[in-house]
């Protein structure tokens, strides 16, 4: 928490005092980006090991707040630019700092509970030995990659398919796009005791091959943004259903495993958007060509969700050859 408030204020400040800005800005960038990724790889954990009998539901749940919180980052600086101008943007990052700041004081109060009382997590080494795990791993990948793909190009796909301002666009793309996802993980929660994790996963990656197909090949750009919204709610289960997948098969997988899932899934984030932006730059900067491009995520997710249904979890697991 204290790093990401760091990083924040640093967006203000560090370009005035470096000699450089863009190193300046790049520093601040590199502490908010280690500090919510050592939240996201904390968290999941400290949850799991909470004493709640539906851990699917609660993972599926706290992952629902990101969904909430990327909204309200949304909605809330859109009113602020329309308000005080974009040129007071370095206001703003100080102002958002005041969120990881109370986190941190009110993690002071919180108890919390090891994931293992009584033993350690799997190591690294173990765990790569399990064929099971790197299929998670592609997995957790192209989650990463199917949501951010669309979520990181909704704003200028709104922007050139509707010819509206940034700040319409930005309500209508990542903001649609948010609402949408953070619906379908309280969905997942509340449905989790009743729909195994394998079905919602390839419920989710079937959809979300429909949405991509909607938002690439519709003649209507109204109902290509729709297919925005519809590809939100298609990935909202698939991330905290890898982990909570991860959780049923490599049980006592320890925060070494939640790490490398969450390596992966950032891997996939920074890739997925970077294909669509690769693949449209080629193509005359055409969005629904990349987006088409991308579609090869989540059929490769249908596929693993499959590969992972045949693989036995716990001791029983294949393992892989490693020259260890």
């Amino acid at each position: 928490h204290i790093l990401a408030a760091v990083g924040l204020i640093g967006l203000a400040l560090f370009p005035q005092m470096m000699e450089d800005s863009y190193s300046g800005l790049m520093a601040a960038i590199i502490l908010y980006a280690v500090g919510g990724g050592l939240l996201e790889v904390l968290v999941s954990p400290i949850v799991e090991a909470c004493p709640t009998e539906r851990k699917a539901a609660a993972m599926s749940l706290l992952h629902s707040f990101y969904c909430w919180g990327h909204m309200g980052v949304v909605i809330l600086s859109t009113a602020f630019f329309y308000l005080f101008g974009i040129d007071q943007w370095q206001v703003l990052a100080v102002i958002w700092a005041a969120v990881p700041l109370a986190n941190a004081l009110y993690f002071f109060l919180v108890p919390i509970r090891t994931l293992a009382e009584e033993e350690e997590g799997l190591s690294i080494r173990r765990l790569s030995g399990k064929m099971v795990f790197w299929i998670l791993m592609v997995l957790m990948i192209c989650a990463g990659a199917s949501e951010q793909a669309v979520s990181q190009w909704a704003s200028a796909f709104a922007e050139s398919g509707l010819h509206v301002s940034k700040s319409v666009g930005d309500l209508a793309g990542p903001c649609a796009f948010a609402f949408f996802m953070g619906v379908s993980r309280v969905v997942s929660a509340k449905y989790s005791d009743r729909i195994s994790l394998e079905r919602i996963m390839l419920g989710s990656g079937g959809l979300c091959v429909v949405s991509y197909l909607l938002i690439a090949l519709s003649p209507w750009p109204v109902l290509s943004l729709a297919g925005c919204a519809l590809c939100g709610f298609a990935v909202g289960a698939l991330w905290p259903s890898t982990f909570s997948l991860a959780m049923k098969k490599i049980p006592g997988g320890g925060t070494a495993m939640f790490a490398l899932f969450a390596l992966a899934g950032d891997i996939g984030c920074a890739g997925g958007p970077l294909v669509v932006g690769r693949i449209s730059g080629v193509f005359g900067d055409d969005l629904r060509i990349g987006i088409l491009a991308a579609l090869v995520f989540p059929v490769i997710l249908t596929v693993g969700v499959l590969a992972s249904g045949r693989s036995k979890g716990g001791a029983r697991n294949k393992t892989v050859s490693s020259g260890c």
